[in-house]
């Protein structure tokens, strides 16, 4: 039978239920596990924490069933991408990476990657498909996308690269942080794995790190799992735990911020202090028709300029509801200037909006009284 998201969310990674046992698997909290008279892992038993455990693998089961692959979960995000890529790129490949994509993952490959000997190429997120046209994918090991892209939300089609990119003969690998496997699944659209910061909008909460990857390809698994295990990047129990439950409310969160998102775009967009309002389901986006094609369903970041950073200070003293933090998907509604950190080619008022789970007329509110400030 096919569950709807809701019910998806909630029940992933469950298993039939047993009478006396809880209606939830609980954490196990063990590194060594008892071998007895046993070889390590004889008939699947577990032996040590960095190599198998039974709470990360509930969380992996559940992820995987939204993603539509095989997960295994890490640490963080960046984790998770460092994964991704390294287990599959060596010295003298060649890696084609977004130069709009999150700053991290550039700094990875600017810090890292380079001196390696892994050469790098960057390409903006809306010229990928003209790049793939011209060659450029000919003699890459992997594509590396991120759409929506973090933090301008350009969007690329994903099933369009990745039919290029086998073409050449590399991997197709989708940062999928932003639309989440229930607004989007790469593997779905001709990717080899997706991957996710967990941090963000999965879990939701602010409140833990985590990240996973996901594939339908067996040996890109074995390779995954052999890079996590011998570097260490797997996530605690507590957190695969709290992940867990966590991703229960996913659905509701994202219907949620969804609607608010919408609010606010058309609220930002309104207001003369405002310009360039990104969301990619508001019509006239840029992004609108590709994402209303590829995607399953919005989310709630938004993204706008304002004139400058002393703006900014202005509409966050001014607001109640709309706290300056960083990260997004969270419950609680945030603002992000994303020029103070230094990474994004962006205007010093350039902002990304994560919208939470209020109430959308309390933080529509908030919002107009915060940018009537600027006048």
């Amino acid at each position: 039978m096919s569950w709807g998201d809701g019910t998806r969310s909630v029940r992933a990674g469950e298993h039939d239920p047993v009478a006396g046992a809880p209606l939830r698997p609980s954490p196990v909290f063990a590194a060594p596990f008892h071998l007895g008279d046993l070889p390590p892992r004889a008939g699947g038993a577990d032996a040590y924490a960095r190599t198998e455990h039974p709470t990360l693998r509930v969380f992996e089961s559940a992820v995987g069933a939204l993603d539509g692959g095989r997960c295994l979960s890490f640490a963080t995000g960046m984790a998770a991408i460092s994964a991704a890529v390294l287990a599959c790129v060596g010295a003298g490949d060649r890696l084609v990476l977004p130069s709009d994509g999150y700053y991290t993952t550039r700094l990875l490959a600017r810090d890292e990657l380079e001196r390696f000997g892994i050469r790098v190429d960057q390409v903006a997120t809306p010229d990928v498909e003209a790049y793939a046209a011209g060659g450029g994918f000919e003699g890459a090991r992997m594509v590396f996308l991120e759409t929506p892209s973090n933090p301008l939300l350009d969007v690329c089609d994903i099933a369009a690269v990745a039919r290029a990119a086998h073409a050449a003969g590399a991997l197709v690998a989708v940062d999928n942080t932003t639309a989440t496997p229930l607004g989007q699944r790469p593997l779905d659209l001709g990717a080899d794995l997706t991957v996710g910061s967990d941090t963000k909008a999965l879990t939701g909460h602010s409140d833990l790190l985590l990240g996973h990857v996901s594939t339908r390809d067996d040996a890109l698994y074995a390779a995954i799992q052999r890079w996590r295990n011998n570097t260490g990047n797997t996530p605690g129990p507590f957190e695969a735990w709290l992940g867990h439950r966590s991703m229960s409310t996913l659905d509701l969160r994202l219907a949620r911020q969804a609607q608010n998102a919408a609010a606010v775009a058309e609220v930002l967009a309104a207001s003369p202090a405002v310009t360039g309002v990104r969301w990619p389901w508001r019509e006239g986006d840029p992004s609108s028709a590709l994402a209303s094609r590829q995607m399953l369903r919005p989310n709630g970041v938004v993204s706008a300029e304002l004139a400058d950073e002393a703006a900014v200070s202005t509409l966050l003293a001014a607001a109640h509801l709309w706290n300056a933090a960083t990260s997004f998907g969270g419950v609680h509604s945030t603002v992000d200037r994303r020029a103070q950190w230094g990474g994004d080619a962006v205007p010093a008022g350039f902002v990304r909006l994560s919208c939470g789970i209020e109430d959308t007329a309390d933080l529509v509110a908030d919002l107009s009284v915060a940018l009537a400030a600027l006048d």
